[in-house]
Formats: structure tokens, C-alpha cells, sequence
């Protein structure tokens, strides 16, 4: 199992962790239903560690933090 910070995570969940593991879990299933992955992932990769590593990067939050982490346009 990789690591993962919490400090990294739980900003983009509004530093809630019951909304971190809804955030993370509602993304695996979406993985699991064939969402195209945000990230790269290794083939054998699990699905969780793969939705838990686009949170850590931004790729996902929650709507009401995501302005936060929106990309700034020049």
C-alpha cells in the first residue's frame, strides 16, 4: 500500500475526512464503471490507490473547495 499524507489529502475534501473517504470512495466506483483515470497508473495499480492519488494532485475534490485548486489562467 502507497503512502498517502493526510496534509495533502484533507484540503481538498475541506479538511473533513468523513468527506475525504466519500470523495475517494465515490471515485473508486467510478474507476470500477470505467471513468477514464486522471492520473497514470501501473496496470495493477488498485482502483482506490489510483482515486486516493487524484485527490492528492487536484485532479479530484469536493465542489465546494475546488476553486481553490482550480488552475490559474494567464
Amino acid at each position: 500500500m502507497v503512502y498517502m499524507p493526510l496534509e495533502e489529502l484533507l484540503p481538498k475534501a475541506d479538511y473533513n475526512s468523513y468527506s475525504l473517504v466519500s470523495l475517494v470512495s465515490k471515485r473508486a466506483l467510478d474507476l470500477a464503471n470505467g471513468a477514464p483515470k486522471l492520473v497514470e497508473a501501473a496496470a495493477n495499480e488498485k482502483l482506490v490507490t489510483t482515486a486516493l492519488r487524484e485527490v492528492r494532485l487536484g485532479k479530484v475534490v469536493l465542489d465546494r473547495v475546488a476553486e481553490k485548486f482550480a488552475p490559474v489562467q494567464l
